[in-house]
């Protein structure tokens, strides 16, 4: 079974606390300001920032995923002061029906629930409006908060796969963890 991932339309999310939209040029400099910090690019697969137009590049990448039916890419948004404060998405395996994830946020958020309520929202999303059977995270070993926020969603590991990223000039181990459509708690009733 093949399925069509293309979607006609950017859905947009809500959470209790967050607005989950399309990132546009004028977010650039919200992107820059994530990404500038060594502490979200520890465990990223890009270089800390240094120039705004790395962030134009990252939001025009992310668009163009999405016009060519390959991924989605959220920005996220606090409701309460409408800033943007990180990410969160996929990128489809149309052939598995499954897709991989990928977050990040900025650190001034971090330990608030704020990406397990992003995540919990683009997973229900993921099974229900998607049909997905799996939804995949390659997390790199030292990224222990990373690994504990995908075991408290329901992923399991997977194991260790050796020498599966590449960036920053080196090969990185990174431990994949997987959900199943089946074993997940994300379907709406």
């Amino acid at each position: 079974m093949n399925t069509d991932f293309s979607l006609t339309s950017f859905p947009n999310l809500e959470t209790e606390r967050l607005f989950l939209h399309q990132e546009t040029p004028k977010d650039a400099e919200a992107v820059f300001a994530v990404f500038s910090d060594p502490k979200v690019t520890q465990f990223h697969d890009l270089d800390t920032f240094t120039k705004i137009e790395e962030a134009f590049g990252v939001i025009e990448r992310r668009a163009k995923r999405f016009e060519m039916g390959r991924g989605i890419r959220w920005g996220i948004t606090r409701k309460q002061d409408n800033t943007l404060i990180g990410s969160c998405g996929f990128t489809w395996d149309q052939q598995a029906i499954a897709a991989d994830m990928g977050y990040e946020l900025a650190s001034s958020y971090w330990r608030q629930g704020i990406m397990t309520e992003a995540l919990q929202t683009i997973l229900q999303f993921a099974f229900d409006e998607m049909r997905l059977r799996f939804v995949t995270a390659e997390v790199m070993l030292d990224n222990i908060a990373s690994k504990k926020l995908l075991s408290k969603l329901g992923f399991q590991s997977r194991g260790v796969l050796k020498q599966h990223g590449f960036w920053k000039g080196q090969h990185h181990d990174l431990e994949q963890f997987v959900l199943t459509s089946s074993d997940n708690n994300y379907h709406s009733n």
